[in-house]
């Protein structure tokens, strides 16, 4: 376990972007095999689109992510935050750890931004998408960065998340966001069995339904424990659901232009 840490804490660059994209070819791969829908589109535009939005991402993270990686390097210090508070195995500290950043990191930021009108807006642009597939777990507005991130920080200095974990959890995370948004087909007695703790393709495809009240269901991202302990739980069969909101025109989901100026467009309701 020690050098598994040790690993994560000394992580480089391009081994977290090759996790990145290799979890993303991988379930893009799967797709193409085993899909839950046979869209009729054209993939590699849909995710030349999707794809622009991830850009947007890396470069805040490029430019931001320090304050992030500082507060980690400051809980270590000085011993601060509830996982330094005890002395655990390092097995349990790793799984709490993953545990409660699901919380600040996703759930927390995600159920807020269903709730909280203007940053509702800049989380549509994640919902607009039509054509849910791997992808479309990198589609978010600049601006949703900001408050996931402010979020996470929040959860290192409460939970005391050193480096090593820190860099764990992102990349637990973003392999999660690729397997629940890709758009394979997982039978229902595998599916449901997984969404009991961890947050399943089929659960995650429910959140993506039009219209409420199923779209304000299933905010978390690695365990759906949290989902479950608030009520927020829902699930559905995927072949019912209908993906997109039903407050925007579906042609607009790859207008790039469109999507960025959502938040700013006040033509659009909607009734958070």
């Amino acid at each position: 376990m020690e050098q598994f840490m040790h690993f994560w804490e000394n992580i480089q660059s391009w081994q977290r972007m090759v996790i990145l994209l290799g979890g993303m070819i991988f379930f893009w791969l799967l797709e193409g095999y085993y899909p839950l829908f046979s869209f009729s589109w054209k993939r590699y535009k849909h995710a030349g689109v999707n794809l622009l939005f991830l850009l947007t991402t890396v470069i805040l993270n490029l430019l931001l992510g320090t304050i992030t990686i500082q507060a980690c390097a400051w809980v270590t210090k000085h011993k601060f935050g509830l996982l330094n508070m005890v002395h655990l195995p390092l097995w349990l500290f790793i799984l709490l750890g993953l545990f409660f950043m699901d919380f600040f990191g996703q759930y927390a930021p995600h159920y807020a931004m269903h709730k909280v009108k203007w940053m509702w807006k800049f989380h549509m642009i994640h919902h607009s998408d039509t054509k849910v597939d791997v992808t479309t777990g990198t589609r978010h507005h600049p601006g949703e960065w900001l408050f996931r991130e402010t979020s996470t920080i929040i959860g290192v200095f409460l939970i005391g998340l050193p480096i090593g974990m820190y860099f764990l959890y992102r990349s637990v995370a973003a392999v999660f966001t690729h397997f629940n948004h890709a758009n394979i087909h997982v039978p229902e007695w595998l599916d449901k069995p997984i969404s009991w703790i961890l947050v399943s393709p089929n659960m995650h495809k429910v959140h993506h339904h039009y219209k409420r009240p199923y779209t304000d269901t299933n905010y978390s991202n690695i365990f759906s424990l949290w989902d479950r302990l608030f009520g927020t739980f829902a699930y559905a069969d995927p072949k019912s659901l209908h993906y997109g909101l039903d407050v925007l025109n579906d042609a607009t989901d790859e207008n790039v232009g469109y999507q960025l100026r959502i938040p700013f467009n006040n033509s659009i309701k909607t009734d958070y």
